[in-house]
């Protein structure tokens, strides 16, 4: 049996478009992988949501809520250690040398987090498709009514950056050191503990010193800001001569963040992968309410 062509397919930036995709679909080591997740934001929706399923063609899916995740913890979708992230994404179909498209059927939702996870696992030829399916659809770009299934096992080999991670207690160090700031992507609502959380039990408000930047201002149309405009955003909170920390309610929309920093140039930000769902669970965290 013959083996597949070589391609040594690097992507160009963190971000790609979809005429960028659509020119490289066929190219052998690339891996288009669906990160989608149902949305709890107000307003977002789902191209997925009525009608037939569709997908990109020859994607795959990479289901960080379920499967790719932290196993006997109480928390959501939390990063697994790199044993379990090299052997699920193996499964997948990933190797060392593939490049990795991955989008979510919001826009730009799910798909940075996915990024993230791959970033801290070592692999930087990855991208995020710059609004995503309904980006792809409203594109007229061919579509499939099911995801693919990887024909034979990756050579993936995770290597775990620990500073693009932060727990709760770094959180706690950087909420009173001036060279660091956290930014919560929560809603102002929410944020300010005037609104209810989505996940029943969870104090409302922020934690104290913390930034309000709702991972929306950072989108436009369903697609990322362009860089400039990045920068004039993250120059409020004090960036770049800071260390960021994003956050939010269960580490997806931190990551909107994390991307929005890194296409800004800011590339010393990490994510707090417990976010709200554990700082605020009734405990000894603290918690301010506007």
């Amino acid at each position: 049996m013959s083996k597949p062509p070589k391609s040594d397919l690097v992507v160009p930036a963190s971000l790609v478009d979809v005429a960028w995709l659509a020119e490289n679909l066929a190219a052998p080591n690339l891996i288009v992988l669906d990160a989608s997740i149902p949305p709890v934001v107000p307003g977002m929706k789902s191209v997925n949501a009525d009608g037939p399923f569709k997908a990109i063609p020859g994607a795959r899916r990479f289901d960080y809520d379920k499967d790719v995740c932290k196993p006997d913890t109480s928390l959501p979708h939390m990063l697994p250690s790199p044993e379990l992230f090299e052997q699920k994404v193996r499964e997948l179909g990933v190797n060392a040398d593939s490049a990795l498209v991955v989008y979510d059927d919001c826009g730009m939702y799910a798909s940075p987090r996915a990024w993230w996870m791959f970033r801290a696992m070592g692999h930087d030829n990855v991208a995020v498709l710059s609004g995503g399916l309904p980006a792809w659809v409203a594109a007229g770009q061919p579509l499939t009514n099911a995801l693919a299934e990887a024909a034979t096992a990756g050579d993936f080999a995770a290597n775990f950056r620990p500073h693009l991670v932060s727990d709760y207690r770094t959180v706690l160090e950087a909420l009173n050191d001036d060279s660091r700031k956290v930014l919560d992507a929560r809603s102002p609502g929410r944020f300010k503990g005037v609104d209810p959380e989505p996940r029943p039990g969870l104090r409302g408000g922020h934690m104290p010193k913390a930034g309000n930047l709702p991972f929306v201002r950072l989108l436009e149309n369903g697609a990322m800001k362009p860089p400039e405009e990045l920068r004039e955003i993250f120059a409020e909170f004090g960036a770049p001569g800071r260390r960021l920390i994003s956050s939010c309610g269960t580490g997806i929309t931190a990551c909107v963040i994390a991307l929005a920093a890194h296409e800004a140039g800011l590339d010393d930000v990490s994510v707090y992968d417990g976010s709200w769902v554990e700082w605020g669970t009734p405990g000894h965290l603290p918690v301010v309410v506007e």
